[in-house]
């Protein structure tokens, strides 16, 4: 049975961390500003995590598939309705974008992060809220 609670949670995770990165980030000196890339990269981690959580805890209680990764999460989701087709490999890039930022600190692109805060958070917070919509749906059904 899906944790409606801790899915919600994680959902305003996400949307906290969009938040702080609109009011605090600094994209254009991410490429001077070691301090300002730094937390630019590690606050999309943790909002592109927790959408990773979010995602693989629908995936299992529902019983959508087996994901061969983190990308495939997403598209489970799509063809179960959970989230608009086009979010999809938006999302699924994001997962990828996410494995960059965790296991390869000295190959990030500085113009790349700048790019997501810059022109994807909104995707973010859309996964948010068609997961929040659909809970409400499974909810009341």
């Amino acid at each position: 049975m899906t944790d409606a609670d801790l899915l919600r949670k994680k959902l305003a995770f996400i949307e906290t961390c969009v938040a702080d990165l609109r009011r605090l980030a600094r994209p254009e000196l991410i490429e001077q500003d070691l301090r300002e890339e730094r937390f630019v990269e590690h606050t999309l981690q943790l909002a592109i995590q927790a959408a990773l959580d979010v995602a693989s805890h629908i995936v299992s209680d529902h019983r959508l598939g087996e994901p061969d990764s983190n990308r495939a999460l997403f598209g489970l989701l799509v063809r179960s309705g959970w989230v608009p087709e086009q979010l999809g490999p938006v999302l699924g890039d994001m997962a990828g974008f996410r494995n960059i930022l965790v296991h390869g600190y000295q190959d990030v692109d500085p113009a790349a992060v700048r790019d997501v805060v810059e022109h994807h958070l909104d995707d973010l917070v859309d996964f948010a809220a068609a997961v929040r919509g659909r809970l409400r749906e499974v909810s009341d059904g």
